[in-house]
């Protein structure tokens, strides 16, 4: 399995250059925004020392940059906008993200928006009544641990944005996936999951806002077709992984 790869490309661009440099970067930015082999990008300018520049590519992967982009006729016409600026380059090179990542304090997690531990805790509470009362999915559920809920609330509160609690108790994302192996889940199980973590997370009171709403819903959707997945015939288990974070609109690039 390949992993998205950041690609860094650092300028040293004299100052009466700057503005070409950037009215040709403006127009590559349009080939870049079309290959399929990139996921996003960005060009920053250092305040201390405005001749410096940096240009943070994400790609699908390094093989889909190098053997991809930049054998297709984008490259072609990218390369054309910015030839004359190659020979100020510093640094063009790949980097692997770590597990060392987060958010700061400026903007809240989603686990704090929602009103910490004690808002999930709810949530899983009025949910597994839900789930032990309903026809789909009961069977699903038969002779659930009782400690269940308080695990998957330990498990959410840490997905978005909360303490290590899961990890430290039960393990990362391999472990919880090996919850769903063999279980057979159903498409109409799944969604019916879906409605009933939604309707849970109303009568729980956690915020009803769209921009929680969507990266709530988002998760929901992820995680439950990949417990699909997991629980068919034909799954192996994936390399052990962190619980994945999930933030505002970010989605971390595990796949099955």
């Amino acid at each position: 399995m390949t992993t998205q790869t950041v690609e860094y490309i650092r300028y040293r661009i004299p100052a009466d250059k700057s503005a070409e440099f950037l009215s040709a970067y403006t127009k590559a930015a349009a080939l870049l925004a079309a290959a399929p082999q990139c996921v996003d990008f960005e060009l920053a300018r250092c305040e201390e020392d405005f001749e410096h520049y940096v240009l943070r590519i994400t790609w699908t992967s390094t093989e889909d940059h190098l053997e991809g982009f930049r054998e297709s006729e984008l490259f072609v016409d990218f390369l054309a906008e910015i030839q004359p600026y190659i020979p100020f380059i510093e640094e063009m090179r790949h980097y692997k993200p770590t597990t060392v990542r987060g958010t700061g304090s400026a903007v809240p997690t989603l686990y704090e928006w929602a009103g910490g531990a004690e808002a999930f805790a709810r949530l899983t509470s009025v949910f597994y009544e839900k789930v032990l009362a309903d026809e789909v999915l009961a069977p699903v559920f038969a002779g659930l641990d009782p400690e269940h809920a308080e695990h998957v609330a330990l498990w959410l509160a840490e997905v978005f944005g909360g303490p290590p609690g899961y990890s430290e108790t039960q393990g990362g994302h391999g472990h919880m996936v090996a919850k769903h192996m063999g279980r057979g889940i159903t498409e109409p199980q799944r969604r019916r999951w879906v409605n009933l973590i939604q309707d849970a997370a109303d009568e729980a009171g956690l915020p009803t806002d769209a921009e929680f709403r969507s990266a709530f819903l988002a998760y929901v959707e992820w995680g439950t077709r990949l417990a699909v997945y997991f629980s068919g015939p034909d799954a192996k288990p994936p390399a052990e992984q962190p619980v994945p974070r999930w933030n505002w609109g970010a989605a971390p690039p595990y796949q099955g």
